[in-house]
């Protein structure tokens, strides 16, 4: 049988930075604000396109 290779242990967790939550709640509601007029412009696209293709 093959050896199996057991992965090394932390004795603790390796921290990154902090998060800024400053710049995460300005990309979310960057996020949500672009859904949101895309939504906006699928409806508008629907709309025209019911009345130019139904005569």
């Amino acid at each position: 049988m093959a050896t199996k290779l057991h992965p090394a242990h932390h004795s603790e967790p390796i921290l990154e930075s902090a998060m800024d939550y400053v710049e995460h709640e300005k990309t979310y509601t960057g996020f949500i604000t672009g859904v949101k007029w895309s939504i906006y412009g699928l409806a508008a696209t629907l709309v025209i396109l019911y009345f130019v293709v139904n005569p």
